[in-house]
């Protein structure tokens, strides 16, 4: 079955008891065992949920994978996966990660005796060289957040099998319509379905797919046991948006190329960052791995105040936190999603005050470009 047609028919869509043609809200903390003391599926929502339970299958099924956890966020997700090492592991990832991956690694586990090396993603000899006697994993995020550097997903899960070591891929950049690790070979797959999986800006929610029994009743048990789960809303909210996530990726990818093509031709853009492009340097790999450049995109200006400028005058895009919604979100990484990173270690992985994000929405394509044109060229003014 095409994905196309499996955000549609490849999960429960249909309610079961009613023939309702969506999941209802199962609005329950609780459930009457009516057959008690014998077991049933349902008993508490912490343990288990129908509208949750909905949501897992639907991602699950569009990752070809066989299990999905569902969590609070995209970094209970993550917590979740990397709570899967123990004290005195290694974990070994690339050194350009979201903001909060860093922090949870350099402010709770490092606590916990966890260590771990950033490596040069791009390189999987980086990656089998800091290979320690005590590494457990390989934590990957590709197209990396907010440079969309790329790593050889296949060849380094394949570092790691040699190892036998576990392999953790965040997807949340591609969504599984783009790319699918696990197919190239990653235990675990890692989303925050806030962004594309909902795709409207109006949930916050995690996922964590693979394929083995065992690493799935790990990472169920840890959701139980930090108490991770997504409410009822969010989870009815997600297989509402999830339905349309193909057509809206299909748009917000064909605008982040136009805008991406079209930002290289300004004098004030110092870069642009965007695997779509011919001119990036990991475009040829990015595409043995992916069908498309994807949605976000970033770029350097020349200078802060052009930065300011621009999220003043753009009247499109909102400014915002996130990414993956129906509207374009331009982001600021420095003081956004990389704030919780020291200054020094923010411009080690290549977050520069001068850093603007993009998320494209499914606007027009030529509206979205002359309103990003007018905010870095001061058209308005001229024209005023």
């Amino acid at each position: 079955m095409n994905i196309d047609t499996k955000v549609l028919h490849s999960y429960p869509v249909v309610d079961p008891n009613t023939g309702a043609a969506s999941i209802p809200k199962y609005q329950s903390s609780t459930f009457h065992q009516k057959a008690f003391p014998e077991k049933q599926p349902y008993t508490y929502t912490r343990f288990g949920n129908p509208t949750i339970e909905a949501a897992e299958q639907a991602v699950a099924s569009l990752e070809n994978g066989k299990y999905g956890v569902a969590f609070s966020s995209g970094m209970a997700a993550i917590t979740a996966s990397l709570l899967l090492l123990s004290a005195g592991d290694h974990l070994v990832l690339g050194e350009n990660i979201y903001g909060g991956t860093f922090q949870l690694l350099s402010e709770l586990l490092s606590r916990f005796e966890v260590t771990y090396t950033f490596v040069d993603e791009r390189d999987p000899s980086a990656w089998e060289k800091a290979i320690q006697v005590n590494t457990k994993m390989f934590y990957l995020e590709t197209p990396s957040n907010p440079l969309l550097t790329v790593t050889n997903i296949q060849e380094v899960c394949q570092i790691a099998k040699a190892h036998q070591l576990l392999t953790v891929c965040d997807n949340t950049f591609m969504t599984p319509y783009y790319q699918q690790p696990l197919a190239l070979g990653a235990d675990i797959v890692v989303h925050s379905a806030t962004k594309f999986l909902g795709g409207h800006s109006d949930l916050v929610m995690g996922f964590a797919v693979t394929n083995v029994a065992e690493l799935c009743e790990k990472l169920y048990k840890n959701q139980k046991i930090i108490g991770s789960i997504p409410g009822i809303e969010e989870a009815w909210l997600l297989l509402r948006g999830v339905k349309t996530l193909t057509v809206r990726m299909k748009q917000a990818s064909a605008n982040a190329l136009t805008i991406a093509q079209k930002l290289l031709t300004l004098s004030n853009v110092k870069a642009v960052h965007y695997p779509g492009l011919e001119q990036h340097p990991d475009h040829f790999q990015h595409f043995q791995q992916a069908t498309s450049g994807g949605a976000v995109l970033s770029f350097e200006l020349t200078s802060k105040s052009q930065v300011q400028k621009l999220f003043q005058q753009v009247k499109i895009p909102i400014v915002a936190v996130s990414l993956g919604g129906v509207e374009s979100i331009l982001s600021y990484p420095w003081t956004m999603s990389h704030a919780c990173m020291a200054e020094e270690d923010r411009l080690k992985a290549g977050v520069k005050p001068t850093l603007v994000r993009l998320s494209c929405g499914i606007e027009d394509a030529e509206d979205l470009w002359l309103d990003i044109q007018q905010a870095l060229e001061g058209e308005e003014n001229e024209k005023n």
